[in-house]
């Protein structure tokens, strides 16, 4: 056994010594998996996982009392719980998230039931806060951290747990690593039992997988290895169906090729067939950046979420697929079918009905941008109806707009067609933030103004006039009560001529 300096940041040894008092004389602990893993790396993380020779569900709600924190059962078969201890020293969240095991036969056999070799590293609690900690390594996991690899402790890894399978993936993307062969060879003959995996287990992985930046180094490897189409096996029937001349891959490749131009348009990777000077046309402002940054629920960002959308946003091109009478091919009705679609894959792996409905939302209306814009920019009128009809998801449609373009052409780009794309995607935005500004201070006029002054009877007219008002205020057509009111007299005036 080597004798190593850990070198943990000052919070995270804070925390530590608190449950190393609290537990010493009662029961021997370990530090395992991620944090020393993390930390062999130098780098800093709020997830603490700790074994104990002891029964977990006992000590744990003990110890989160003593700390302020929270208990939360996580597997009562398995005695595995968590503590959560809120601390604006915690990186990440500001927050501890110490997750406890129970030990069945000492720690060196409890290393030899975990997924991976840099995961099966344990150091006694007591030495953490000491000079030197002894790592406990049966598996070799200190060099495979030094060499970049991941590698399966046991061949029956994935058939103990088949979500190693996706975090074997996730870890590589993580960390920059690469699968030794042997691991990579297991994970191909045995993606499939992906689909005996529990929904929610698998979002968790799959979010923390779309977090991570340059997808352009890692996806078209996932798909290598069979773990994207066993995830969604709704993608398999993508797969070589190919598109009309202006496209440059099957639908299949072009939704991978869509994420990746996603996180290009978003500043975090790269397009290898664009420069930075295709990049510098796309609108990018703080408020755009917080707003691809800000959660949507369980931890998941819109940018995310973004990424999911278009790796699904082309789910329904297969069935829908048919030559036209001007023998073009053509989609029609994909996008609405593949919402529904959707929806139903997110259902099935347990996001959150808020992720869910973002992401429908966006595949649902991702034709929408170029629709708008077929001759020439958009009107105010019809930029006030794509918000209204999209919300705030209207923004990421748009940015999704983009990076389907790119997807779409890919080395073909042209270069004057995408400054215009842009250019249209920067005045969508400008007008709307614009029209946000005239709409949301106060209505110009309400159903109570329709009734009492008009004579209206209580109805969906009085939903209709009134949207009616917001959108023409939105466009700039009315600036005060006195016009609104005059704009409605005019309208009935209208109907009333129509009758």
């Amino acid at each position: 056994m080597e004798k190593v300096k850990l070198i943990i940041e000052p919070g995270a040894l804070s925390i530590l010594t608190a449950v190393s008092d609290f537990l010493s004389g009662r029961v021997k602990a370990y530090l395992v998996g991620g944090f020393i893993r993390v930390t062999l790396l130098g780098r800093a993380t709020a997830d603490i996982d700790i074994a104990l020779a002891d029964d977990a569900l006992e000590l744990a709600p003990k110890l989160a009392d003593a700390l302020g924190g929270k208990f939360v059962l996580l597997d009562k078969q398995n005695r595995i719980c968590r503590v959560v201890v809120m601390d604006k020293k915690a990186p990440l969240g500001g927050r501890w998230q110490l997750d406890f095991t129970t030990l069945k036969g000492g720690i060196e056999p409890d290393l030899g039931r975990r997924d991976f070799t840099i995961d099966a590293i344990a150091v006694d609690l007591e030495e953490v806060s000491g000079e030197d900690a002894t790592l406990i390594d049966p598996f070799g996991g200190q060099a495979d951290l030094e060499h970049g690899v991941i590698r399966a402790v046991a061949e029956t890894v994935f058939e103990d747990d088949a979500v190693r399978l996706l975090r074997a993936a996730r870890l590589a993307a993580e960390l920059g690593f690469s699968l030794d062969e042997p691991t990579e060879a297991l994970v191909k003959s045995q993606s499939q039992l992906i689909a005996n995996v529990a929904g929610e287990r698998l979002r968790e992985e799959l979010v923390r997988l779309l977090t991570v930046p340059h997808p352009e180094r890692f996806l078209p490897h996932l798909d290598e290895l069979g773990l994207i189409t066993a995830l969604f096996p709704e993608l398999a029937k993508a797969k070589g169906v190919e598109q009309p001349r202006e496209h440059s891959w099957n639908v299949f490749d072009h939704s991978l090729q869509t994420v990746i131009a996603v996180d290009f348009i978003l500043r975090q990777g790269s397009w290898q067939y664009a420069s930075d000077k295709v990049l510098a046309v796309v609108p990018w402002s703080e408020a755009l950046a917080e707003h691809f940054n800000r959660e949507v629920g369980g931890g998941s960002r819109r940018r995310a979420l973004l990424k999911l959308a278009a790796l699904l946003h082309d789910i329904c091109k297969p069935e829908t697929k048919a030559v036209g009478e001007d023998g073009r091919t053509h989609f029609l009705g994909h996008d609405k079918l593949g919402a529904g679609a959707a929806a139903d894959i997110l259902a099935r792996l347990r996001f959150s009905g808020k992720e869910a409905k973002l992401v429908e939302i966006v595949i649902n209306y991702h034709m929408r941008p170029g629709q708008m814009s077929q001759q020439g920019l958009p009107t105010l009128r019809a930029i006030y109806r794509y918000f209204r009809d999209s919300g705030e998801a209207g923004i990421d449609i748009l940015f999704l707009s983009l990076a389907d373009h790119l997807a779409t052409r890919g080395p073909h780009l042209d270069v004057a067609g995408w400054r215009e794309h842009a250019r249209m995607v920067e005045y969508v935005l400008e007008k709307h933030f614009e029209q946000q500004k005239l709409v949301e201070p106060a209505r110009l006029v309400d159903g109570n103004d329709l009734i009492n002054i008009f004579g209206l009877s209580p109805g969906p007219s009085i939903g209709e006039i009134l949207e009616a008002v917001r959108e023409a205020q939105a466009s700039g057509e009315l600036a005060n009560r006195p016009e609104a009111l005059d704009y409605i007299r005019e309208r009935l005036a209208t109907e009333k001529t129509l009758c």
